[in-house]
């Protein structure tokens, strides 16, 4: 069982956003939806909590109000094999209304921010030698979305 699972707070939207999430992630589904009673305090038959599994981490979605809003202090690391897999997710999470920020950073549509990170960038970045990552780290403030081949020609210094 999972010890820890994120704990994600919308208003209003918490099913959208959990349907959302799991049409572009393989190996997602939703696990369950519970619905506000005669109790509320949403209106009855509402979406309360929805319980989903991205990749086999399993997050839960509040319709908990306007109170709170997301914020970039905290996002959710997407560790991809290839180019196809970045430019896919990138894709699809910065459609209808997300944004794309800089340095594989993005915010999509709900406000929850993303980093969409190949991972031949975070193997680079691991380098001994300071001066290839150091490189690499100076490519990767220039781009919005990471793309790999101009990694590792700023890797090997081309």
């Amino acid at each position: 069982m999972q010890k820890i699972t994120p704990f994600l707070w919308f208003d209003g939207k918490a099913e959208e956003a959990a349907n959302f999430y799991v049409s572009i992630f393989k190996n997602s589904k939703i696990l369950n939806i519970a619905r506000f009673g005669e109790a509320g305090p949403g209106p009855k038959g509402s979406t309360m909590v929805v319980s989903f599994q991205i990749e086999g981490q399993k997050f839960s979605a509040l319709n908990g109000g306007p109170q709170y809003t997301f914020s970039p202090a905290i996002s959710f690391l997407v560790d991809c094999e290839t180019q196809a897999e970045v430019d896919e997710l990138w894709t699809k999470l910065t459609a209808a209304g997300g944004k794309e920020v800089q340095c594989g950073w993005l915010t999509d549509k709900f406000g929850v921010s993303w980093q969409i990170i190949p991972r031949a960038f975070m193997e680079m970045m691991q380098d001994k030698d300071p001066v290839k990552s150091q490189r690499v780290f100076k490519a990767m403030l220039q781009m919005t979305k990471l793309d790999i081949e101009a990694l590792k020609r700023a890797y090997r210094g081309e």
